[in-house]
């Protein structure tokens, strides 16, 4: 057995395949605006923005090929400043050749727990991680990409210039509790808070001392203690210097002695150390707060070099979810922001407010706590958005880059969020479901902004164990949700101390397991396969940036809340089966100057809703809430011709938060009046929404020709074209039917992108139901994609401008040229229908016989621990398998991970028919090929689509087929590093069969023999 080195790039592993060098390329157009900001003062985020007109087969190149700024990045994580500059250069130099389109750097080593990182030489922000930062910019301008960098290190935004006593650092509302009985006296120190502080926090200030009976329906021991409102005592200015009071209950009930404190949380960013001295998070609340880190990078980090590197190959100022620890969220101005905001005092309500361990404890009447608590997440998200994203963007944007934020992990409007920020993300391994990027999606969407990034593939205990199948099957669907930026969890830098082969990786070890999130990059077997999984991102996300999305109905919910799993009634579950597409709007976005309604449709200049929808808070078991001002807008809308659809009984119609006395009575006389209009359908139940979509006569835009479907759809617009992607959200089951997109101009004829090999083929077979639509035949496998778009014929600079076309046909047909070819894998004669209703009748002449292929050499490249901790010994070995099996099953490579290199022959008789080809059907293939026929390597096949075809590739007589397999990593790990991996079940690696070749044979349309 021969041993080697792991090459050094992929591109050495690649058959010879040359590095791929991305130009960055920014298309800069007319910015979409409905809302807030009508042109970004950043390039990225208004990559592919435009409608701007453009060269015939500019969009085919384009698309073949798609620029740096559309492609998918990676989360590269570093063990703080304890890298090298020359590796540092390196992967970027690996991501790039790989065809990715650039990173996100962010300190993050969770395995590293207990291994001493030497912040004080190498700690984030420092000099060592100033100059890793400039040799990373630098190395990513060489190469025409663009790089992200979170605001501080790990998360949340923390720095070393504060301590947590300072007013900048984060804070919290503390409580402690004394239960007193009828009649006794309380005598002594005050309760001390029920947590003690977080290490360096020195200092609590007492805010006030209350006193309430406990509720006759409630005890002093429930979960949730009731209290009598109505009977507060505030005892603040009895309590003595040292914080001692004696004070007697009245002698009827139990009564709950109070003590509240505002201190800091003392949170530190996840897993550090980071820095020295110790970085402490900042109080997102407060201006002073955003300051600190403004501060920190003007003094220390931003020297005039990087300043004008983060100009040109910067590209966003990156902040991760909102995980922030406290007791009960504070702020030091909190009760005279509330009362200015709301008009009524916070302090005497507080105790509804506090929380013990992450729930409340304490609360009044149910409508008195339900309305406070409203208020006061919605005042916190206010000071949020105004105080945090509204004094770092401008200092941001003032950099020449962008601010991008996953705002959710807290109660407060993410939805309203994601419109004030430059680029909005939700995460695949924290979001629930679709609807969480439905909810960001609708607040880009209502702002005019471009994108919605999403933290991708971080699978649960999926580290070195992840396949890219999973991925796709993952991501896919995600892409319909409004998500048109993929950011891969990740790319761990190469070592750090005590790190083990193959090499460092931010989450593994985890807790002493696998850990979460992927290390791609040189040491995965299946990154020599990276290049087409690049590619097929970047024309995804290429087409998903394209004009403006549009989707069919906006599902208001009175709480923006994202990350929640809270869904869409009907439309969620039913009602996308039958091709109905939606956002989540929240009563923020209605302010905004897009929420008009022109010609019955709500936001024309931007998702252009053709219905809004709503129920009562899903929150707060469907109470009929809404703001005053919202319901306005809803009476508004219906009277300018939008159609609504409310679902339950809102006879009761309160509003949302405190308000005024005359809140309720104005909500619901304006409910009243919504109600009587003809454009409002009201169903009693969630069930019933197809009885309002009825009345309303309200359609899809793209509708199915069967009941129920797993395709998932995405609609944009751009000028004359409309694209569509679609994907199978279904693990399982197969989507084939017929589709009817909507047709906005009437010349536009149907094409079909392939996102793995980048043609463009114009649709052969269409029929046109109505002037208006277009309706195909589509057919994917689960998880797979599918993109179209409906385009004037010359757009993408094919021949197609007299090109005929079928309306339906009995075997499958393609275009060639200007030709209609018929295809079958049977004889016979098959009738083709023509516009006009003419039928012409193709033979196809005999098929051949599908053969299994059986006798293959199998070639392995196992990939084994070297001498280092990043060094990768290529072990070789052949086998000769007269059945395909799982390696796990062949004697040999039970433990190997790695290459596989599959070979056979196949005999092509001399009666091989002309016009005859064959698909490969690979079965059952881990984790990712290529095909060769006859020392030719095929185009890029779709990874969740295992059959290609080889017909031009294919001679009479002998051919060989050569199919190359990679696997992750994780079976060697299994051994080589069992105290980590050897409780992990083996993974069933290569190919698994049975391939069969399925011949065909081609004839023109009308061919008779």
């Amino acid at each position: 057995m021969a041993e080697d080195r792991t090459p050094s790039t992929p591109d050495e592993a690649a058959d010879g395949a040359s590095p791929r060098g991305l130009t960055r390329r920014t298309v800069v157009g007319a910015a979409v605006a409905t809302g807030a900001a009508a042109a970004l003062p950043w390039n990225a985020a208004t990559a592919g923005a435009t409608s701007a007109p453009r060269a015939t087969g500019q969009l085919a190149r384009s698309f073949a090929d798609p620029p740096a700024e559309y492609r998918a990045r990676f989360r590269w994580w570093w063990p703080n400043g304890q890298v090298d500059l020359k590796e540092v250069a390196r992967e970027v130099d690996q991501m790039v050749d790989a065809g990715f389109g650039g990173a996100e750097i962010a300190d993050v080593h969770h395995s590293m727990r207990g291994v001493g990182l030497d912040v004080e030489t190498y700690g984030w922000g420092g000099p060592h991680w100033v100059a890793a930062l400039t040799t990373a910019l630098t190395q990513a301008r060489r190469r025409g990409v663009q790089l992200d960098v979170t605001i501080g290190p790990s998360w949340p935004a923390a720095a070393p210039t504060i301590t947590p006593d300072d007013d900048a650092a984060s804070k919290e509302l503390v409580h402690g509790r004394a239960v007193v009985e009828p009649g006794a006296t309380f005598d002594g120190p005050l309760p001390a808070s029920y947590v003690a502080p977080e290490d360096g926090v020195t200092r609590e200030e007492l805010l006030a001392v209350h006193a309430f009976r406990v509720a006759a329906s409630s005890t002093p021991t429930a979960k949730t203690v009731v209290l009598d409102l109505d009977s507060r005592v505030d005892l603040t200015d009895q309590v003595t210097q040292d914080e001692r009071l004696t004070w007697t209950a009245p002698a009827d009930r139990p009564w709950i002695l109070l003590a509240f404190r505002i201190r800091g949380t003392g949170q530190q960013p996840e897993s550090g150390p980071h820095t020295s001295p110790t970085s402490y998070v900042i109080d997102h609340f407060s201006e002073a707060g955003s300051r600190v880190m403004i501060d920190l990078w003007e003094d220390t980090i931003l020297t005039p070099q990087l300043r004008r590197l983060l100009r040109d190959a910067g590209r966003t100022i990156f902040q991760d979810s909102l995980e922030f620890e406290a007791t009960t969220f504070w702020t030091p101005d909190l009760l005279e922001q509330f009362r200015v905001r709301k008009g009524y005092d916070l302090l005497p309500l507080l105790a509804a407010v506090v929380r013990q361990k992450e729930s409340i404890v304490f609360k009044f009447d149910d409508e008195t706590s339900r309305r406070l608590l409203n208020d006061y997440w919605e005042v916190l998200g206010q000071l949020f958005d105004e105080r945090h994203i509204g004094v770092l963007k401008p200092w941001i944007n003032s950099l020449g880059m962008g601010m991008r934020m996953q705002p959710y992990g807290l109660q407060t409007d993410a939805m309203h969020s994601a419109a004030l920020l430059d680029v909005s993300e939700g995460e695949s391994l924290g979001f629930k479901n679709l609807d969480d990027y439905r909810s960001l999606a609708g607040g880009r969407d209502m702002a005019g902004k471009q994108l919605l990034s999403n933290e991708a593939a971080a699978f649960a205990n999926g580290a070195y164990s992840t396949t890219w199948k999973a991925v796709l099957q993952k991501l896919n669907p995600i892409f319909t949700a409004g998500v048109n930026e993929t950011v891969l969890h990740g790319f761990s830098y190469a070592d750090a101390p005590n790190a083990q082969w193959p090499g460092f990786a931010a989450f593994s070890p985890y807790n002493g397991g696998p850990g979460y999130g992927e290390s791609w990059g040189p040491r995965q077997p299946t990154w020599r396969h990276a290049p087409e999984i690049a590619d097929y991102f970047g024309r995804a996300q290429y087409v998903l940036r394209q004009g403006r999305a549009q989707a069919d109905v906006a599902f208001l919910r009175q709480k923006g809340y994202a990350g929640s799993g809270f869904g869409a009634a009907w439309f969620s579950n039913t009602g996308v089966k039958e091709g109905w597409s939606l956002e989540f709007v929240a009563p923020s976005l209605l302010r905004l100057p897009s929420a008009v309604v022109r010609n019955g449709v709500l936001a024309p200049d931007g998702p252009a809703f053709k219905a809004l929808v709503f129920e009562g808070d899903a929150f707060a078991n469907k109470l009929p809430v809404l703001p005053p001002d919202t319901a306005r807008k809803l009476v508004e809308f219906a009277k300018a011709g939008l159609p609504i659809i409310v679902i339950g009984d809102w006879a009761q119609a309160q509003a949302y938060g405190g308000g005024t006395a005359g809140d309720d009575a104005e909500v619901r006389a304006l409910v009243l009046e919504l109600l009587a209009q003809p454009t409002v359908a009201v169903v009693p139940t969630r069930e019933t929404v197809p009885d309002g979509i009825a009345k309303l006569g309200l359609r899809p835009s793209v509708q199915y020709d069967t009941t129920t479907s797993p395709l998932l759809s995405s609609r944009r617009v751009d000028g004359a074209i409309d694209w569509f992607l679609f994907a199978n959200g279904s693990t399982t089951a197969e989507a084939a039917h017929a589709v009817t997109l909507p047709r906005r101009i009437r010349s536009a004829v149907p094409f079909a992108l392939d996102p793995w090999t980048g043609e463009i083929q114009r649709v052969a077979v269409y029929d046109e139901p109505t002037r208006d639509s277009v309706r195909i035949r589509v057919k994917a496998r689960p998880g797979q994609t599918l993109i179209y778009a409906l385009a004037p014929r010359l757009t993408f600079g094919l021949r197609a401008a007299v090109a005929a076309h079928a309306t339906a046909s009995e075997a499958e047909v393609r275009a060639d040229g200007l030709a209609l070819v018929v295809r079958s894998p049977q004889a016979g004669t098959f009738a083709t229908t023509l516009p006009g209703g003419r039928t012409v009748a193709t033979r196809i002449p005999d098929v051949p016989a599908a053969r299994e292929l059986t006798g293959w050499t199998l070639d392995v490249e196992s990939f084994e621990p070297g001498a280092t901790a990043t060094e990768t010994r290529i072990v070789r070995i052949r086998k000769q398998l007269d059945a395909l099996a799982p390696w796990t099953a062949i004697p040999g490579l039970q433990d190997v991970s790695g290459v596989g290199t599959y070979t056979t022959t196949v005999d092509l008789e001399r009666s091989w028919p002309t016009g005859a080809g064959a698909l490969l059907d690979l079965g059952a293939v881990s984790d990712t090929f290529r095909v060769t026929v006859n020392g030719r390597r095929l185009p890029p096949a779709d990874q969740l689509q295992p059959v290609v075809d080889v017909g031009p590739y294919l001679r009479r007589g002998r051919n060989t087929i050569a199919v190359e397999v990679a696997t992750p990593l994780l079976n060697r790990l299994r051994v080589s590093n069992a105290p980590v991996f050897g409780g992990s079940k083996p993974l069933a690696y290569g190919l698994l069969g049975p391939v069969r070749l399925l011949p065909y044979v081609e004839r023109i349309l009308g061919a008779r023999r």
